[in-house]
């Protein structure tokens, strides 16, 4: 949990701002997310990689609020993004195209077309049959685009298998046994320029051992590659820092050993280091506030039915995740605690954030928050059920401010068009 929610005074704050106001003024569900939080987490890691030359590309897919990405770029950051939609979101919120990396496996003709007209830092390339495309694409534009490619080192991240990204089973990449062949293929094409190698292994490491053995892998590749006369310049290393996701038995990567790692594996190379952090910048700078619709009682259970569902927050629903959830009103030494099931309105079993969780005794419309809910949260939402996307919140000091409103449920209808013919 960031240092930026606390209790005082009896209630759970944002910053300087207490929740209740913000749910009064906003009306719930809403997700709620700190500056201050997201400035301090980084800059954090901006200081790991002192020594290094460097760019954050913070991976818009985590949370692609145009707020968030702007207050990031004003600190520096580049972006990573992985549609013509999370593009246009970075260069709305003033992102330059030379600090933009274009990553992801299914990159579409008139996606590549766009993004190379408005300027792009180098693609990110994850298959021989998308590098062909992308030369065509470039020679039509009279262009010579840079590019890295993805190599998969077969590295094991330990994390969920719904997240893994860098065993020889996954989507993404090129083997790496077979690096060195489209290398060579590349360099022979003169819409592209080689420029560097990029790998990421997964999402939510918090041992860092993966890190360290999929970055020995692509040192002896750049070696490798310099040898065969390439002239690689830029080591894209990906995201997938961690975070805590408990206040216990949840330990939190070193950052100063994330640096470290860099630096004794491939901080000799003389590359610039890219690394695309997107939970480990928003996670634990976001809330999800929710309010108690009503209590239930089952023949051997309590139910808590609150107003946000798994169209709002998938996460519990998709990955069986864990979030803290605590409530607004401050526990004391003489409240009572019960085990309830934590459950939304949706008509789905697998509408259930939270089963034999022991919280203070709540009652209908006191209020609720899910706890590091700042990445993966917004961005997965649905209309399920015909429910509105809900509010997203920015808090810093004692201000806040709406990013995103929440729309009117005729608006969801009236985008229906019905033919004449029915």
């Amino acid at each position: 949990m960031s240092d930026q929610f606390s209790y005082k005074n009896d209630e759970l704050f944002a910053e300087d701002v207490s929740i209740s106001t913000i749910s009064k003024a906003v009306g719930t569900p809403f997700y709620l997310y700190s500056a201050t939080s997201i400035i301090d987490n980084f800059l954090s890691l901006k200081k790991s990689l002192d020594g290094l030359e460097n760019l954050i590309c913070y991976a818009v897919k985590a949370n692609s609020n145009i707020a968030i990405l702007k207050l990031l770029s004003q600190l520096g950051a580049g972006m990573d993004v992985v549609s013509i939609g999370e593009y246009l979101r970075a260069k709305v919120a003033g992102v330059p195209g030379e600090k933009i990396v274009f990553s992801g496996v299914g990159k579409r003709r008139d996606e590549i077309s766009q993004v190379l007209i408005g300027g792009i830092k180098q693609f990110n390339i994850e298959s021989e049959a998308e590098l062909n495309v992308l030369n065509e694409i470039s020679l039509s534009l009279n262009k010579r685009t840079s590019i890295t490619i993805r190599v998969n080192p077969d590295i094991d991240a330990k994390t969920h298998e719904k997240i893994s990204t860098g065993k020889k089973d996954n989507k993404f990449g090129i083997p790496i046994n077979r690096a060195r062949e489209v290398y060579l293929k590349a360099s022979q094409m003169l819409g592209v320029k080689v420029v560097g190698v990029d790998v990421h292994i997964g999402s939510q490491l918090t041992d860092l051992e993966p890190f360290r053995m999929a970055f020995i892998k692509v040192a002896e590749l750049v070696n490798n590659l310099l040898k065969d006369g390439h002239e690689i310049n830029s080591l894209d290393l990906g995201g997938g820092l961690g975070i805590s996701y408990k206040k216990t038995n949840d330990v939190q990567p070193s950052l100063q050993e994330y640096g470290q790692i860099i630096r004794e594996t491939v901080g000799s190379l003389g590359c610039e280091i890219l690394v695309e952090p997107g939970r480990f910048i928003v996670g634990n700078a976001g809330i999800l506030v929710s309010e108690i619709i009503y209590k239930k009682f089952g023949e051997d259970r309590e139910f808590l039915i609150v107003d946000s569902a798994m169209n709002d927050l998938i996460r519990p629903s998709l990955y069986a995740a864990y979030h803290e959830i605590l409530p607004i009103k401050e526990p004391n030494n003489n409240s009572s605690f019960v085990c309830y099931d934590v459950v939304g309105p949706v008509c789905e079993t697998g509408d259930t954030f939270a089963t034999q969780r022991s919280l203070m005794k709540m009652e209908s419309g006191e209020l609720l928050a899910f706890m590091s809910a700042g990445a993966y949260g917004s961005v997965m939402a649905s209309e399920y059920n015909t429910r509105p996307l809900i509010p997203e919140v920015l808090v810093k000091g004692d201000n806040f401010s709406i990013i995103r409103a929440r729309p009117l449920v005729e608006d969801i209808i009236q985008r229906d068009i019905v033919p004449d013919w029915v």
